[in-house]
């Protein structure tokens, strides 16, 4: 297996600022690069800053998102995975994008899992999983919520994933999902998640940050406070046996007729 190199950016809104985000994303991405990274994820929504009243005016289409993306991953020769609201016609998504390094669009997500009232009434849910390769590896993007749903970390593994990228934006007091709940889906599905959030505030919410870098063994390779971090970790080439879950293959299903 080829060795992955993986960073993350965790950052405070930029409260609708798309100039500051875009430059945002060239110094991290240029500095990840710099350090040996294939890749670096953004938090969800980072574009324009999750939080905003006038988000359907800021969204872009997936191809405008890519031409900005594109020179930055060329320059620094690292793709980037980042969170945006994507117009699609009269269509809103909450997504993601992935450039490859050499400026390629290698997936772009709709976020499955709409979280709260909020975000279905902005936002058209998406309905597919997100699949590529991604420097000799198969990658997957999950966005926020989706992450905390075990059958979708099962479907993707059962289709060859081994890494999920996870731009994030999550608040105060939910911060046990960083802690626990991402380190125990890498666990018990065997594959790597980098879960990149946002951190300090944006009214009337509070990024607790706490974004994480978790091998297919469940152990925290990299771990960010509440302040802003640009983490870095290199991907275990082989795992010792002992320490993967074995779930996939030993599950047995209980008929319950109750």
């Amino acid at each position: 297996m080829s060795e992955l190199t993986v960073a993350l950016w965790q950052a405070p809104s930029v409260e609708g600022n798309c100039d500051l985000a875009i430059n945002q994303i060239a110094k991290a991405t240029a500095s990840a690069g710099n350090a040996g990274a294939n890749v670096i994820v953004f938090p969800e929504l980072f574009l324009t800053g999750y939080e905003r009243p006038n988000l359907a005016e800021l969204a872009l289409t997936r191809d405008a998102l890519a031409v900005r993306l594109a020179p930055i991953a060329q320059t620094a020769g690292c793709a980037i995975c980042v969170g945006y609201p994507q117009r699609d016609g009269d269509t809103i998504y909450n997504a993601a994008l992935c450039v490859s390094a050499s400026g390629v669009n290698l997936g772009n997500h709709h976020k499955i899992q709409l979280y709260g009232r909020e975000e279905p009434a902005r936002f058209t849910a998406g309905d597919r999983y997100t699949v590529f390769e991604l420097s000799g590896h198969k990658a997957a993007i999950l966005i926020c919520y989706d992450v905390e749903f075990s059958p979708h970390i099962a479907a993707l593994k059962r289709q060859g994933v081994e890494i999920i990228l996870t731009p994030t934006a999550a608040m105060d007091p939910f911060d046990h999902v960083s802690t626990h709940v991402v380190p125990a889906m890498a666990a018990n599905h065997a594959l790597s998640i980098v879960y990149a959030n946002l951190c300090g505030n944006e009214s009337p919410h509070h990024y607790f940050g706490g974004s994480v870098i978790v091998g297919a063994h469940g152990k925290v390779l990299a771990r960010a406070g509440r302040d802003p971090a640009l983490l870095l970790a290199t991907l275990p080439t082989c795992y010792d046996s002992t320490t993967l879950s074995t779930q996939e293959r030993n599950y047995r299903p209980i008929n319950d007729e109750v």
